[in-house]
């Protein structure tokens, strides 16, 4: 959960937003643990803790991988990159189609996963409408 937290907390101060990781949002990952959404940890060779990716499970044969995660003291080693060219390999051999957001403003994000086979496909905007 803290990696999750981490995740958004990192995304947000990449895109220029504040960070937001409400008590809603721990039921929605804990939700998801429960019903069979699988998160990847990936441990160095000394036994910490380095990586951790999510993959829902397929829905209408399409499986999105996300959040891909990478602490600041682990990047630069090419785990993100592995991890998340593995998992899509599995997906693609299972016979799914494999899919994950990106913020394009993440140009080291963006190259890893064109150089895994990743394309552009369509641009989307999160907006929040508050009551005024």
């Amino acid at each position: 959960m803290d990696w999750c937290e981490a995740f958004n907390r990192d995304a947000a101060e990449q895109g220029g937003r504040e960070p937001e990781f409400s008590t809603r949002d721990r039921e929605v990952v804990r939700q998801q643990i429960l019903a069979g959404r699988r998160f990847w940890l990936f441990i160095d060779a000394d036994g910490e803790p380095a990586h951790l990716t999510g993959v829902n499970p397929p829905a209408f044969g399409v499986c999105r991988i996300g959040p891909v995660y990478t602490p600041k003291q682990h990047r630069g080693r090419g785990i993100a990159s592995h991890v998340v060219a593995e998992l899509t390999a599995r997906g693609l051999a299972d016979g799914t189609r494999m899919c994950l957001f990106t913020d394009q403003a993440n140009p080291i994000s963006n190259k890893i996963y064109e150089a895994i086979g990743y394309r552009a496909v369509v641009d989307m905007a999160n907006l929040t409408i508050q009551p005024g």
